[in-house]
């Protein structure tokens, strides 16, 4: 028997991800077409002998998660439970407070997962190799190739070429260690507990000789910095490693990116998501997703890497490219959106062009890795697609290029460069 545990943050976190955040909680962003967590949860239901699903984080539940799980329940039979952390306790303090739940039943091994990348989940795969490197004393981290400076970004794992046992991890190395970074996708047995225990124990120990410290930051405990790194080089901690596509969605921005990837590889796992030009319909190019309950002028262009929401409208001689358009918004006669993301229930006018710049090495590789990073270089935020928070309007014939521009807002003028506050 298998679990999964999926790690959704909170509030707090995910605040490169604003002003998309301040909507919906991040883990339910839709990402071509379905919310960002149904992607790992559809991954764990195709598992076999997985029988519950743990999203553990410290979002107050409320009604849109609570639904969600409801109805993904339901389409994907398997048992999907919520447990709520009294505060962000880290990827390792979160499963560590739940361990009781999480062991409960008695699982063989367990997957954790953060809600915040996109993958192809190679997860039976993961379960082949943990089994053949050691089963329940062993833990597996999927891993996967990144060009030198993309690297300083991500956890680095320096491994044995032949066994694939890790070596050595630093997370966020301030100078080049490995090629081969962590992919935030863990399979444990049981005993990784025991491991947690020992950081949780000497946390205690270092807060003891404080003075004025918070229990609370005994939890705090880290998988990557605090586990891994003492794992690393003691027989037990092994990297698999995928070809198959990966990012992270750190940032607003790099949910276009991970929207391409995973309308690349609807070809194969979800054909009947996939839009196609039909007489009298509107003109597709390459990979888009068109809710059923949006309505798509036939003279509109879609595509290449175009999500389209429910109940938006999309108007005579509209071009859309490499963008995301939310929930009820509304894109008026001859409007260009490009690199974009278009907020919930907001409009673009008549002859309005709102164009971000793409910001991965290779736009014509949708493997080819990104720097997630796009909005935050060096400290700063510097806008390179573009965004609308919800309830925007765009006056018709103006220009909004590489902006974020915050909801609520009913602009008068063109725009460049911009946080539109």
């Amino acid at each position: 028997m298998l679990k999964a545990v999926i790690l959704i943050g909170g509030p707090q976190k995910g605040t490169r991800f604003r002003p998309l955040s301040f909507e919906v909680p991040k883990p339910l962003f839709p990402v071509a077409g379905v919310p960002m967590v149904q992607h790992h949860i559809e991954a764990c239901s195709k598992v076999p002998n997985l029988k519950e699903i743990l999203l553990i984080g410290f979002y107050q539940p409320n009604e849109a998660l609570n639904s969600f799980l409801l109805k993904a329940q339901q389409e994907f039979k398997v048992a999907i439970r919520y447990l709520q952390e009294y505060s962000a306790l880290g990827t390792g303090g979160g499963i560590y407070h739940f361990r009781d739940q999480i062991l409960s039943g008695g699982p063989q091994a367990f997957f954790v997962m953060n809600a915040d990348v996109c993958s192809e989940f190679p997860l039976v795969s993961m379960l082949d190799f943990h089994k053949q490197h050691g089963g329940s004393q062993s833990y597996v981290i999927l891993g996967t190739t990144a060009n030198r400076t993309q690297s300083l970004n991500y956890g680095c794992i320096v491994a044995n070429r032949d066994t694939q046992e890790v070596l050595h991890y630093v997370e966020k190395p301030g100078t080049f260690v490995s090629d081969i970074i962590n992919c935030g996708i863990y399979l444990f047995s049981p005993s990784i507990f025991q491991h947690i225990a020992e950081v949780f124990q000497q946390n205690q120990q270092e807060l003891q000789l404080e003075e004025n410290s918070s229990w609370q930051r005994m939890e705090v405990i880290r998988l990557e910095q605090d586990v891994f790194s003492t794992l690393a080089g003691r027989g037990k901690l092994y990297v698999y490693k995928t070809e198959g596509c990966w990012s992270q969605i750190k940032s607003a921005g790099s949910a276009i990116y991970a929207s391409r990837l995973y309308l690349s590889q609807y070809g194969t796992t979800h054909p009947e998501r996939l839009a196609s030009t039909k007489e009298g319909g509107p003109t597709i190019r390459g990979n888009v997703y068109i809710h059923p309950t949006a309505n798509v002028d036939p003279s509109a262009v879609l595509g290449p890497n175009v999500s389209i929401g429910m109940g938006v409208t999309v108007a005579a001689g509209v071009r859309i490219r490499e963008s995301i358009i939310l929930h009820g918004a509304v894109l008026q006669d001859h409007s260009c959106v490009l690199n974009t993301i278009v907020g919930w229930d907001s409009m673009v006018g008549r002859w309005a062009r709102v164009e971000g710049t793409p910001s991965d090495p290779n736009p014509n590789d949708p493997y080819s890795k990104i720097d997630s990073e796009t909005l935050f270089r060096d400290g700063k935020l510097t806008p390179s697609i573009t965004i609308l928070g919800c309830n925007v309007s765009i006056p018709a014939e103006v220009v909004i290029l590489n902006s974020i521009v915050l909801p609520h807002k009913e602009l008068s003028r063109s725009f460049k460069n911009q946080i539109i506050l």
